[in-house]
């Protein structure tokens, strides 16, 4: 799409409002043609940087997405396939390049929240997630839709109440969605929903609209959204503390996870909320600090740029998943999310190597304190892409071969806990 679509939004049909009110609906839409404008703006100089990194590259370029959906109800997400010439395929920057549908659905969000009806019909806020069916629960287990709003802003999310809930304190999982997913499709593609009825704890998905990011990625090269306070790690910490305050959550043991952009957003939690997450767990992510704007973000994402190991170290256990054959994030974003993590002369390392039933190998990179137990796992997945380990193909940017990401970081994350102080400052580690 080469020229952005005129909106004339003084010819939209609106029902009979006071004065006062039509008066602050005209100022708000007027905010909303300009930040749309800006949108389109970074989204176009997203467009010319991810171009001119693929000229660069010639036939090593990398594709925005490396997974290809299934082509039938029960097939996997499958890495494309080379074009003639060596040069990966590479799709539209934006979801089916509907830029007119972003504009609408942001328009119709903004109406809403002004309490006025568009009638601008229904399916506006799909992608590429959006339609993948929610899983069966099982009896007695609860997938509920709550809000968190605060000054900073506002996020819906779910959370999922295992069977085994009986009032409780119970571990919290946060799990944040990679771009154009939503909760339902993070949900089912991982699987974690499963692994925590069994294991009896709750899980938490919240949820990046379209009108904070178009993509629907959380926003982590945004240096705003790399702070403790004002940013998404604020209203991700605020959504943790609403579900422990509800259900009587387990605030010793609350973890995070994602993929891709919300891998990278989990990264940037360890080192905004140490008092907080007690382990973190990044697939196919970034590290903290990897960039700061759009530029900088794409170099990060090839496993260049200046930036690419900026951040701090923290003290947070981490666990990384992350295939060396993924063209969207470059393998090497993998090393530096390790690099920040927990090391020193004192942590024992081995390192390992396996192959899943399915085929797929791996090296494990472990560290360990003076009790043997893990503070860091770096599992590397040879010849794999852009996707789950482990994961439901029902979900988007999955690969069912394996290993489990969701149970080993699980695992993983079970073994440690935190200082309990989910609503003070940062808390020291030892």
């Amino acid at each position: 799409m080469n020229a952005f679509p005129k909106m004339d939004f003084s010819k939209l049909g609106m029902p009979k409002l006071d004065p006062a009110r039509t008066a602050r609906m005209m100022e708000r839409m007027a905010r909303l043609q300009t930040q749309q404008a800006a949108a389109y703006a970074r989204w176009a100089e997203g467009q010319k940087a991810a171009a001119s990194a693929a000229e660069a590259k010639g036939a090593e370029g990398g594709a925005t997405i490396d997974m290809r959906p299934p082509a039938s109800p029960g097939e996997a997400w499958t890495a494309p396939d080379a074009a003639p010439g060596g040069a990966p395929d590479k799709p539209a920057f934006a979801p089916h390049g509907d830029i007119a549908g972003d504009v609408m659905r942001t328009i119709k969000a903004a109406l809403a929240k002004g309490g006025v009806g568009t009638g601008l019909g229904s399916g506006l806020d799909d992608g590429l997630g959006a339609a993948t069916p929610a899983a069966p629960l099982p009896d007695g287990a609860r997938f509920e839709a709550r809000t968190f709003t605060d000054a900073v802003g506002s996020r819906n999310y779910k959370v999922y109440v295992p069977s085994g809930y009986t009032g409780q304190a119970l571990p919290v999982v946060v799990m944040l969605h990679g771009c154009t997913q939503n909760p339902d499709d993070f949900a089912r593609g991982t699987r974690m929903n499963t692994v925590a009825e069994e294991q009896t704890f709750l899980v938490v998905y919240p949820e990046q609209p379209r009108s904070a990011n178009m993509q629907r990625c959380w926003n982590w090269y945004e240096p705003g959204d790399q702070q403790r306070e004002g940013g998404e790690p604020a209203l991700i910490a605020g959504i943790v503390r609403q579900v422990i305050a509800e259900f009587s959550g387990d605030a010793s043991r609350v973890y995070a996870a994602g993929l891709s952009a919300g891998g990278a957003a989990a990264a940037i939690l360890a080192s905004t909320h140490p008092d907080l997450f007690a382990a973190v767990g990044v697939h196919s992510g970034l590290a903290c600090g990897a960039a700061r704007d759009m530029p900088s973000a794409f170099a990060a994402m090839r496993g260049s740029g200046a930036g690419a190991s900026g951040g701090t170290r923290h003290g947070v256990p981490t666990i990384v998943f992350h295939g060396d054959g993924d063209r969207t994030v470059n393998v090497a974003n993998g090393d530096r999310v390790a690099a920040q993590g927990p090391a020193g002369p004192d942590l024992a390392q081995a390192v390992s190597a396996g192959r899943t039933p399915d085929g797929v190998a791996y090296t494990r990179t472990v560290r360990s304190d003076a009790s043997g137990r893990a503070v860091l796992e770096h599992w590397v997945l040879h010849g794999t892409g852009h996707a789950w380990s482990g994961g439901d193909p029902a979900g988007s940017f999955t690969d069912a071969r394996g290993p489990d990401a969701s149970r080993e970081m699980v695992r993983f994350f079970l073994s440690h806990a935190g200082p309990a102080n989910p609503s003070g400052r940062a808390a020291a580690r030892g």
